[in-house]
């Protein structure tokens, strides 16, 4: 395979596209898109998201310390474009994107309703990156769409629709189709045991 360099950038993909539920001091709900989340630990069970310290979500979870994280399905995609493009110093994201704020079980942050699974946060950890902060929260709880799990407690990924976010060409694309089965499929390449 040749390569080319594209030297130090962001340019990793796919990422998640996640709308990130966060609550002022006055009770005021506000979301931002986020693709810069995923899980970091199972022991204590961890998700952390790096947020722009300028950010209006940023100086609330900073101030009330806990954050949802709810992923955006496919049909959402423009909803949560919106909410990245727009402040929430100058708009009501959650009316203008037409999704409705949902209480959570064990925070004050919204989740989305329209969201088929959403993660309750509180703040643990941060690390200043630059401009950025990365934040590490405790996950509290975990919130699935009842029809979204199937037999066995397993959760459907196609009813879960997630969109990904390809960073370096700025582009929304679908899950795609199941290609394998994780802690199965690359046994078969361990080496055979002898005697």
């Amino acid at each position: 395979m040749t390569r080319q360099s594209l030297g130090p950038c962001v340019t990793f993909f796919p990422q998640p596209t996640t709308l990130i539920g966060s609550v002022d001091a006055g009770g005021h709900f506000d979301l931002m898109t986020a693709s810069w989340v995923g899980v970091v630990s199972k022991t204590p069970p961890t998700m952390a998201v790096a947020l722009n310290r300028g950010r209006q979500s940023f100086a609330n979870i900073m101030a009330s310390r806990e954050f949802s994280v709810c992923v955006v399905p496919e049909n959402l995609m423009a909803a949560a474009d919106f909410c990245g493009l727009a402040s929430g110093r100058d708009h009501d994201k959650f009316k203008l994107a037409g999704l409705t704020p949902e209480p959570a079980t064990r925070i004050k942050a919204p989740l989305v309703a329209e969201s088929p699974l959403c993660v309750e946060c509180r703040v643990t950890g941060e690390v200043t990156l630059g401009d950025y902060q990365l934040i590490l929260g405790e996950i509290l709880d975990i919130q699935v769409a009842a029809d979204a799990v199937g037999e066995e407690g397993r959760i459907d990924p196609q009813a879960i629709a997630p969109l990904v976010y390809l960073g370096g060409v700025r582009e929304y694309w679908s899950l795609g189709r199941k290609v394998g089965t994780a802690y199965r499929d690359g046994k078969p390449l361990f080496p055979a045991r002898k005697g």
